[in-house]
């Protein structure tokens, strides 16, 4: 018992180690470093730590898998080795300057967390079981660092791919709201349009389900938003991998923009749909509409004024521009009696 106490002991230092390092990670501010920063050095650098993080996790669950239970001089060595592998991890991370865009800089940040976190599971699993077995807990504990370490070979190598990236995943979600509004619509025809008039039911029965006249006409402007949502990121997704680059500052920065406003189109969809259900409140929509059209224009805009953008793309942008308002004045003159 004494030994096993004192196996547990340099377990419960080095969480409290990996801990302040995660702290660190989630606030820290890059180091602008003296010497010149170096892309491809910066990856093999991380490539590298993610690789010997993964080893040091294997060997310290392995330790704690099996008798004999380890001496607690081997404890703190191995102690030693997980804490400068995690270390050795944010130090890279830290390397990395705003400089190489602030969307580069939040997937390495949350690859680099990820980690960490995962590291300190293993460590919590490994002192909640019994110390000379191998529990599901620590299996999956140990099978979810490897896995964070791995992630580091789909990480995007510089701020143009970043946004490309952080582009597709909105354009997911966008898609995704469109699909089930889509549905929505099919399944919520109006279920009492049979019957008429009903002494038991009241009039036509529950308003509540299913969509009026007047709403049916409202949502499809506020559908051709959510088309117009959808094209718009499809679009600059494309202008971004053909035409984007992360060479200078002002790229780089630009690419951020547009990364930083599209990022809330997804969510303005999604409000938007939520308004859109029976009972429909039309004010609400009409606000929603509106905050959405506007997130979309702002989007176009960004686009047209930076580098993805050639002459050759200008025409899309303006036709987007023109749809989402033809369908914010749609929205305006069926909600004029709301306001």
């Amino acid at each position: 018992a004494a030994a096993a106490m004192e196996a547990r002991e340099p377990l419960r230092e080095l969480r409290g180690a990996l801990r302040a390092v995660l702290a660190r990670v989630r606030e820290g501010e890059p180091g602008e470093g003296r010497e010149p920063f170096e892309l491809p050095r910066f990856w093999d650098a991380l490539d590298q730590t993610f690789k010997v993080t993964s080893q040091e996790a294997t060997k310290l669950s392995l330790a704690f898998s099996r008798p004999p239970l380890t001496s607690a001089e081997d404890c703190r060595k191995l102690n030693e080795d997980v804490q400068n592998a995690i270390l050795a991890v944010a130090t890279v991370y830290y390397w990395l300057p705003k400089g190489q865009g602030t969307t580069l800089r939040k997937m390495v940040r949350d690859a680099t967390t990820e980690v960490v976190e995962g590291m300190i599971q293993l460590t919590e699993a490994i002192l909640s079981a019994p110390l000379e077995s191998l529990s599901q807990e620590q299996l999956i504990s140990t099978g979810g660092v490897w896995e964070a370490c791995e992630q580091v070979s789909n990480l995007p190598r510089d701020n143009q791919a970043a946004v490309a990236s952080a582009l597709a995943a909105c354009l997911g979600v966008v898609k995704d709201a469109l699909e089930e509004m889509e549905h929505a619509l099919v399944e919520g025809q109006d279920p009492y349009s049979d019957i008429m008039e009903d002494e038991e039911l009241g009039f036509r029965g529950n308003r509540d389900t299913y969509w009026s006249e007047a709403d049916r006409k409202l949502l499809s402007s506020c559908m051709g938003l959510m088309k117009a949502s959808k094209a718009c990121l499809k679009k600059v997704l494309g202008v971004v991998k053909a035409y984007g680059k992360a060479d200078s500052p002002e790229q780089i920065a630009q690419l951020d923009d547009l990364a930083d406003i599209a990022n809330d189109i997804s969510p303005s969809v999604d409000e938007l749909a939520l308004s859109m259900y029976p009972p429909m409140n039309q004010l609400a929509v009409r606000l929603n509409a509106a905050k959405l059209a506007s997130v979309l224009k702002k989007v176009l805009e960004i686009t047209k004024t930076s580098h993805v953008c050639p002459p050759s793309e200008e025409g899309w942008v303006q036709f987007l521009t023109g749809a989402v308002d033809h369908n914010m004045n749609k929205i305006k003159n069926f909600t004029q009696g709301q306001l």
